[in-house]
């Protein structure tokens, strides 16, 4: 799933591979997909797009925008996206293709659910779309710790576990269920634990964390239970997912634990993160 570093390194991938590229062909449904959400009729996509130069591409939360003179393609965090160099073989299925003059592509494929939305800039009135574009980057200098202390000190908050505060509400937007649980093991705080119980050292930490944690993540090319516009996994190997549970905390040696809270799975380790 495309999260804040996954988005971030797509989009300079592609700046690097597709930018200035004029596309010759859209393709669209050829893999029909009940959760592949379009904006308008993906029929028209071609029509809309085909003539039109690629500008630059940008990760916006857990989105990746891409500018096509006055038209925005934009991808959700449910969409693989992979570069195919001429001659290269296109993936079985995908939802959306974009051919280009020198004979390479770029294929979109959606996972469980994802929005592969084509519009014209300014026309795409979607709340997450928004926000994402509107909230800072937790790594630009605008969130900082007084940014931070507004929304971790917000009585709305106050009854919210960590995991509910992160990753819910678009709150820090691109931050998800992934990559907050390395961020959480990081700042040494429970995915369960109350906001009210946090010290001020704790919520300190969990700031540090945020900035940290990123910031390695797209130093490293992303997360290794991520891959990139080429099909590679990510450089940067997470602490807690499918990939260590049950396994010994390098830390401590407690064993990784995994368990359903608020819908998706949670991973920490009992003895770097106590409730």
């Amino acid at each position: 799933m495309i999260e804040f570093p996954e988005a971030f390194v797509l989009a300079e991938q592609l700046n690097d591979t597709i930018y200035g590229k004029r596309i010759t062909n859209v393709v669209t449904g050829y893999s029909p997909h009940k959760f592949a959400w379009f904006y308008g009729d993906p029929e028209n996509y071609h029509n809309l797009l085909t003539d039109k130069t690629i500008g630059k591409a940008t990760g916006y939360g857990g989105l990746v925008e891409i500018k096509a003179e006055e038209m925005v393609i934009l991808f959700g965090d449910g969409v693989g996206l992979r570069f195919q160099s001429e001659n290269e073989k296109y993936p079985a299925k995908h939802q959306l293709l974009l051919e280009f003059n020198d004979s390479s592509a770029l294929s979109a494929s959606v996972q469980m659910y994802g929005g592969l939305w084509c519009f014209k800039e300014g026309d795409f009135d979607n709340p997450y779309y928004k926000v994402a574009k509107e909230k800072p980057s937790p790594l630009s200098n605008e969130f900082n710790q007084e940014y931070f202390k507004q929304l971790i000190n917000s009585p709305a908050v106050q009854k919210l576990s960590a995991k509910a505060l992160l990753a819910t509400e678009q709150r820090i937007p691109g931050l998800g269920n992934g990559v907050l649980q390395d961020i959480l093991n990081n700042a040494k705080v429970h995915p369960k634990q109350k906001i009210s119980t946090l010290s001020d050292p704790d919520k300190d930490n969990l700031y540090y964390a945020i900035k940290s944690t990123l910031a390695e993540m797209i130093a490293l090319g992303g997360r290794d239970t991520e891959r990139d516009l080429f099909g590679c996994l990510g450089g940067y190997q997470t602490k807690l997912s499918k990939k260590t549970v049950n396994k010994p905390c390098p830390v401590c040696g407690s064993i990784i634990k995994k368990e359903t809270y608020m819908g998706g799975s949670i991973y920490y380790c009992e003895g770097c993160q106590r409730v």
